[in-house]
């Protein structure tokens, strides 16, 4: 493994030597090298001036070297060369991250990187933004790069103390503990989407998973996020929602888990997660869970004041199906369009919007009824949105309530909602519109106030739609972590790890033109990584199992500066995942498994 020191005083000469042999990679002739000799010397009283640290191998070997050059707020890495012979084996990645987290830590906040053309993909790979034109006077054609060194956001710091933590990903198993008929039994897509363990803090030390995941994923999801020393431990349970039992079932796994005094964070609260966890269990804590509960606190919060901009719409729970279909009937004839809901649900399911045009093509009310899930409903307004269907429509809050009740704000995101159900959610600068983050983040965080008044310790969020004069509408809270809270886990990482300002996009489901065997979907993510980093984002596979389903899909991360980069990363992972999967279509064993085949096990 390559470790990082602080180069002595000693090596300048040799320090020297490496300098002139990595440019000299690049083709220049001797007489440009003789040029910049003298500039690129490394004099001995000026390493430890010049803030010079190398990259070196376990035998000692100094493979690579970078400076980090001038004082806060203002700093220029003035030096960044790598051994020939190492080029492309992730040396300059290791010695930019170490110059930006030194950054950091001596408070600069504006990095300068004046590179050499050669070395322009590199940065830009990077993070660093190039600027939209060369500075008066920069010399040669030298390319001039920006960076922007952040801390780990605090709410990031405030949600696992600033360490590392095993994540749990138990999401069928919370799912269950409902037992609303909504909800999957098998709970297959739970499992499919315990795969977001891996994103459940910005950086995990142990990685527990129901379901084998390819090991060509865990690698490349620590590649891309910085992530060493990551312990993953999967195919604990293919079916049933009991993977925090399994975990109990295996004294050695639970007590090395437990052990090694790092929180544990699980997608959800549940009892057997209590148990595992030495968390006191309390049933009581998830009861805004519930939409019709979560709909009272709303109403309650509303009946206090101070929240402008805020509505709620009217929302009745039936006493039975029949009252349910007189409810419906009444708005249908009214031509008034209507939200049937669960008492639970996940992602949409259980939520069911129905226009007074579908109440008669089904021939009544009674009979559309008789196609939704069984169970209690909550028969709920409408709110019509926007009239421009480019604008905002469903938005969000994400926040904490740490153990001493202490409520955290994490922001707001943009949300992608097809027919009811979730798709994807988008974080960052610029991605909520600015007259709509002001009420949001007020409300978001009084509904947090409420659930730690009531015992609830954990991540939430409050979900909301925009009506058609551009009010917020408070629709469910969750009591978990959710899609959107892991675009924020990515992008807190993606600021400390490459410079502040990045926009995070989840979407839940890409779908592929056929399924994949394990290698080429290594393969593909590999591709798809590099391409987003030619456009200047990042690409970070989420969901990987769902690609060996009969329907072939996989969730994917996408992060970038801006919008426009943002919406041409996802465009280009979309349109390659079609691309790629129709080529092994017609190639693809009747009889081949439909995922990896590997038992429970640890793998680095």
């Amino acid at each position: 493994m390559v470790k990082v020191r602080a180069a002595r005083p000693a090596e300048a000469e040799a320090l020297t030597g490496l300098v002139m042999r990595s440019k000299a990679h690049w083709g220049y002739d001797a007489a440009f090298l003789a040029s910049c000799a003298a500039e690129l010397r490394i004099r001995p009283d000026e390493v430890t001036a010049r803030r010079i640290v190398v990259a070196e191998d376990p035998e000692g070997t100094v493979l690579g070297l970078a400076s980090l050059e001038g004082g806060a707020p203002l700093a220029t890495l003035g030096l960044l060369f790598v051994e020939p012979s190492a080029i492309g084996q992730g040396v300059g990645r290791i010695l930019y991250r170490d110059v930006l987290r030194r950054a950091v830590q001596q408070g600069v906040r504006r990095l300068v990187i004046d590179s050499d053309p050669h070395a322009a993909g590199f940065y830009r790979a990077m993070g660093a933004v190039a600027a939209s034109a060369s500075p008066a006077g920069l010399p040669g054609a030298l390319v001039r790069f920006e960076a922007a060194p952040a801390p780990l956001a605090d709410w990031a710091r405030a949600w696992t103390g600033g360490g590392r933590a095993v994540h749990v990903g138990n999401v069928a198993e919370f799912n269950a503990q409902f037992g609303d008929s909504s909800l999957d039994r098998e709970q297959s897509a739970a499992h499919h989407y315990s795969c977001l363990a891996a994103f459940y803090s910005p950086y995990p030390s142990a990685l527990v998973l129901p379901r084998a995941v390819p090991a060509g994923w865990t690698e490349l999801v620590c590649r891309q996020l910085g992530w060493t020393g990551v312990e993953v431990y999967d195919g604990l349970v293919e079916r049933g929602p009991g993977l925090v039992e399994a975990v109990r079932a295996r004294p050695a796994l639970a007590a090395r888990l437990t052990g090694a005094g790092e929180p544990l964070v699980p997608w959800g609260l549940t009892r057997p997660f209590g148990l595992l966890a030495g968390r006191p269990w309390r049933a009581g804590e998830l009861r805004y869970e519930s939409k019709a509960a979560a709909h009272g606190l709303f109403g309650r919060i509303l009946a206090e004041g101070g929240h402008p901009g805020i509505v709620l719409p009217a929302q009745v729970r039936a006493a039975g199906r029949w009252a349910a279909a007189r409810l419906l009937a009444a708005r249908a004839r009214a031509g008034e369009s209507t939200v049937l809901k669960s008492e639970h649900g996940v992602g949409g399911s259980g939520t069911t919007v129905v226009t007074a045009r579908q109440v008669r093509a089904a021939g009544g009310a009674r009979a559309l009824l008789r196609r939704l899930p069984r169970g209690p409903l909550l028969v709920e307004e409408f709110v019509d949105g926007p009239a421009d269907p480019g604008a905002a429509r469903d938005l969000t809050y994400d926040g904490f309530v740490d153990p001493a009740g202490r409520v955290h704000e994490v922001g707001a995101a943009l949300m992608d909602v097809t027919a009811g159900a979730y798709r994807g959610a988008t974080v960052g600068p610029g991605a909520v519109p600015d007259w709509a983050e002001k009420p949001l983040l007020a409300f978001g965080a009084a509904v947090g106030r409420g659930l730690a008044a009531s015992g609830y310790r954990g991540w939430f969020d409050v979900d909301f739609v925009v009506d058609a004069e551009g009010r917020l509408a408070p629709t469910e809270t969750n009591l978990r972590l959710t899609g959107p809270s892991i675009a924020f886990m990515v992008a807190a990482r993606l600021d400390a790890l490459r410079g502040a300002g990045h926009l995070v996009r989840i979407a839940d489901r890409v779908e592929l033109g056929a399924r994949l065997p394990e290698a080429q979907l290594d393969e593909l993510c590999a591709d798809l990584a590099r391409g987003c980093a030619e456009l200047g984002a990042v690409f970070v596979p989420a969901i990987p199992t769902g690609a060996f389903d009969p329907a072939p899909w996989m969730g994917v991360l996408v992060a970038a500066r801006s919008l426009e980069t943002l919406d041409a990363a996802e465009a280009l992972v979309r349109s390659e995942a079609a691309a790629v999967g129709a080529m092994f279509d017609a190639f693809e064993p009747a009889d081949r498994p439909p995922g990896p085949a590997r038992g429970a096990g640890e793998r680095p």
